[in-house]
């Protein structure tokens, strides 16, 4: 598949502002979203269905560590950013090499970010 090519991506922040605007931003680049999904074990749910080509995940979800949803995605063979406001622990190693998008968004950081997970060969 090409990169360019419009995807389903799934939104995992808890915060419905920032959700909202980075829908619109994936929208406007031609993308379809799934989600918003506020909490880890909803993000979780959503994870088990795999209706989506990406996710872009909040570190930090009301106090909750994404890094489950983050393995699940692992497993699954689903490609991931993750997202950050600053302040936060660095990833676990696991995690490390993942590309990372810090908020505010803005759409010409979205974009690029996208495109360079789509690109990546995951690991298992």
């Amino acid at each position: 598949m090409a990169v360019n090519q419009p995807r389903r991506i799934l939104i995992v922040e808890d915060e419905p502002l920032i959700a909202m605007m980075l829908e619109d931003f994936i929208a406007s680049l031609g993308h379809d979203v799934a989600g918003p999904c506020e909490t880890v074990s909803e993000a979780l749910s959503t994870v088990a269905d795999g209706e989506f080509d990406l996710a872009i995940l909040d570190v930090n979800l009301k106090g909750e560590s994404v890094w489950p949803v983050a393995t699940a995605l692992r497993v699954r063979g689903i490609p991931f950013v993750l997202a950050s406001g600053g302040h936060v622990e660095p990833p676990p190693p696991e995690f490390a090499d993942t590309p990372m998008i810090e908020k505010p968004y803005t759409i010409d950081r979205v974009s690029p970010i996208i495109d360079a997970a789509l690109a990546r060969p995951l690991k298992p």
